[in-house]
């Protein structure tokens, strides 16, 4: 028997000399012992890892998006997911650019999207129609007829109306075979996962499938609350061992503690591949929730026109956002105000703006040619007549005329009066300094609900208060803030309620104080605070705001309509001038009877006035006390106020205000102010009548036909700041590193919890199957 031979004979050494010379058969052997190599398993390819894709950062705009193949190959099914998620961009708007011959000129239909809904895409950027499925399943080597529909767009307009002849037709074909059908056809595929390879192979049960369903569904539930309640998801600590794991697990293990089944399908006993539990799944299934809200408030709008609301703002870590919210008209008439979303922008420029929020409406089939008004506030990148947002905006789209909060501007006019009068100013500016002393402790703030207590239970005493159920309740001191709406009247009122309780702990501070700095500091306030001009200013502008309060709380109302604005703002202004021509006295003598009770100084007001203790120059001789309190404070104020007032509310920036009147539905009990209304038609919204309409508007608003067209317009960007009280709430210490989507996802599911409250569960599960390829079916 011959001697076996070794597995080294078979491999022969390869070196330069092998080329030259034949092989020997001794140097060929190769030692496969001291080869680096040996006992190592081979090297695996190295695997190449991709970005995520951001879905909704991909371009909806058919003549802007890059072609499918430019995508990498692994993310091209997830891109396509979201594509047809998403449905094909067909942005309605009232007037198409015409294109073609003069003699003929033609332009796109809005109506030819109800004949081709599946697939059919308009790009306003380039005037073409594009097919959404022969896009997603396009190839390079296709036949050049398809890029008509996807790379160069389609716009001979004249083919489309044409018989059988249709462009849109034979782009269609009958064909089952046809590329428009393939490409159809890939698309249904696609979102049909039962019968993806991996599904088909596995074959789960019945009983897999609907444990893997209950599990889902679970946790869909879960995050719906904690979104509702705007808490944190997840916890420092969410190990096994931990006794506090979060808030979502937590809630899970709560549900699971009621319910048996629920018990045996979630966490421990999950499959690792499909617990539903991973940060990842939880901010999915937000997006889900969020993106079938914004669904819900874009059928709400359908093809009316909207009108757009405008906030920014600057978070905790110094990122530039703005809250984004749509004003409109439902289907019912019913005048709708609805968050849509929060924009980051890497700065506050106008143009960036405007970049931002074209975005945010491309994505959600919103055309920026529907826009009938702007809300924002009057800073000058908002409001800049040349290159502000509103300008920009209004280069693209004329009928989208710019109103300035209304509450806003009243609230500029409060402030203003501050900056205008010199002691004004430097009452706020006293009056600020007493509450950061009072409030800067909890002792002082406990004092002073002592010193509180006690003041009620003398005036009770001596008949100066009325006792009952709700009255006389123990407050604290209100900080007046320039941003924070009726804040200053709040400040004043509050100070005036508890001014002797306030005397007495600044006196106790003054006591016992801990230092001389302290001590100082407290004496100058007290003093300040117990002089009888303090006090004459404090009731002064009590009165005055106590005007513009209702103004100013009627204008932040979220169904707040121009109609009742107007009214306010004319009331507002003759109260403030009835108070000017009869209040003098009555003011007067409810100082002095507040001074008397508490032992503050009243001047002789028939005395000479001696201005800044005798040191002013050129004073008259024959200035009285009483006439500067009366000229110098009261009028001065008072027609500073109404000075500032008639500025904001001007007669040209509220004149379509007013024309918009003529449409209150209260006006149809009696008659329209039909001339007013063909005048608003006629001067403010040409695209939305054309000749014709405005010839037969008359003859209808006689039959008492009831349109709504500026009704819309923003009198406040309440809701706007209300977004951002809603991320103070969403955004605490321990929901702090929130990226910018699952920030937006969780406010749309806080501010419009009215919207999403009503999605059911079902349909957040199938949408979140069809978001990307599942391992298990449910």
């Amino acid at each position: 028997m011959s001697k076996p031979s070794k597995i080294n004979q078979y491999f022969k050494r390869k070196n330069a000399e092998a080329n030259t010379k034949s092989p020997n058969i001794e140097n060929s052997q190769v030692s496969l012992t001291n080869s680096p190599n040996f006992g190592n398993p081979p090297l695996k390819a190295q695997r190449i890892e991709t970005d995520p894709v951001i879905t909704k950062l991909l371009e909806r705009d058919p003549g802007l998006r890059p072609q499918i193949w430019v995508h990498d190959v692994n993310q091209r099914d997830e891109i396509r997911r979201a594509y047809i998620m998403a449905g094909p961009y067909q942005p309605r708007i009232s007037e198409y650019p015409k294109s073609g011959p003069e003699k003929h000129r033609r332009r796109f239909q809005s109506s030819w999207f109800d004949s081709f809904p599946s697939w059919l895409e308009y790009s306003p950027i380039k005037d073409a129609a594009f097919c959404l499925p022969c896009y997603l399943f396009n190839t390079p080597s296709a036949h050049p007829k398809c890029k008509a529909y996807t790379v160069n767009g389609f716009n001979v307009w004249r083919k489309v109306k044409d018989g059988k002849n249709c462009a849109f037709l034979n782009h269609v074909e009958k064909d089952l075979n046809s590329s428009h059908k393939k490409a159809e056809k890939s698309c249904e595929d696609l979102m049909r996962q039962s019968q993806h390879l991996p599904q088909v192979f596995n074959r789960y049960s019945s009983h897999e499938i609907e444990n893997n369903k209950l599990r889902l569904k679970t946790t869909v539930e879960a995050i719906r609350y904690l979104a509702f309640q705007g808490c944190s998801f997840r916890g420092h600590d969410e190990s096994k061992n931990s006794l506090n794991r979060g808030n979502f697990l937590q809630l899970l293990k709560a549900f699971a503690s009621n319910n048996e089944k629920i018990t045996d399908v979630i966490l421990d006993k999950a499959p690792k591949h499909a617990s539903y539990i991973s940060p990842n799944i939880q901010k999915e299934i937000l997006h889900v929730f969020s993106m079938k809200v914004k669904k819900a408030i874009r059928e709400e709008i359908g093809d009316a026109k909207f009108c757009l609301i405008v906030d920014e703002s600057r978070d905790e870590s110094k990122k530039e956002q703005m809250a984004v919210v749509l004003r409109f008209v439902d289907k019912d008439g019913f005048v709708r105000e609805r968050f849509f979303g929060l924009v980051h922008v890497s700065n506050t420029s106008a143009v960036t703006l405007k970049d931002g929020i074209y975005s945010l409406l491309s994505h959600n089939h919103l055309s920026i040619q529907n826009i009938r008004g702007q809300g924002y506030d009057g800073a000058s990148n908002m409001r800049g007549e040349w290159n502000g947002l509103q300008a920009l905006i209004l280069k693209d789209c004329p009928y989208a005329y710019y109103i300035h909060c209304l509450a806003h501007r009243l609230q500029l006019a409060l402030v203003a009066v501050s900056h205008e009068i010199v002691p004004i100013h430097h009452f706020f500016t006293k009056l600020s300094s007493v509450v950061n002393i009072v409030g800067a402790s909890c002792k002082r703030n406990e004092e002073l609900k002592c010193a509180q207590a006690a003041d009620i239970e003398y005036m009770i005493s001596i008949d100066e208060l009325e006792s009952g159920r709700g009255l006389n309740q123990i407050g604290t001191l209100q900080r007046p803030g320039d941003t924070r709406w009726s804040s200053h009247f709040k400040s004043v009122s509050n100070l005036i309620t508890m001014f002797s309780a306030t005397c007495s702990v600044l006196l106790n501070i003054i006591e016992d104080g801990t230092n001389a700095f302290q001590r100082g500091d407290v004496d100058a306030a007290y003093e300040a605070m117990t002089s009888f001009e303090f006090v004459f200013i404090l009731h002064l502008m009590k009165e005055i705001m106590a005007i513009t309060d209702i103004l100013c709380q009627a204008l932040q109302s979220k169904s707040q309509d121009i109609l009742h604005a107007m009214h306010l703002v004319s009331s507002t202004k003759a109260l403030i001038q009835k108070f000017r021509d009869d209040g003098w006295i009555t003011l007067l003598n409810q100082v002095k009877s507040f001074c008397e009770v508490r032992n503050i100084d009243i001047p002789e007001m028939n005395a000479q006035y001696v201005a800044r203790q005798g040191r002013a120059r050129r004073q008259e001789d024959n200035f009285t006390v009483a006439e500067h309190y009366r000229v110098n404070l009261f009028y001065a104020v008072i027609d500073c106020q109404l000075q500032e007032l008639s500025s904001r509310f001007n007669e040209h920036s509220v004149q379509l205000l007013i024309l918009s009147s003529a449409l209150d539905p209260r006006e149809c009990r009696e008659s329209f102010r039909i001339g007013d209304v063909c005048q608003l038609a006629d001067k403010f919204y040409l695209a939305d009548f054309t000749d014709v309409d405005k010839m037969n508007l008359k003859i209808q608003l006689e039959h008492y036909e009831i349109i709504v067209l500026v009704l819309t317009l923003p009198v406040s960007t309440a809701t706007t700041e209300r977004s951002f009280s809603a991320m103070r709430i969403v955004k605490t210490r321990l929901h702090n590193k929130m990226e910018d989507e699952f920030l937006t996802d969780s406010l749309i599911m806080y501010i419009e919890r009215e919207i999403a409250e009503k999605l059911s569960i079902e349909s957040i599960v199938n949408e979140f199957r069809d978001m990307k390829e599942r391992r298990i079916p449910f």
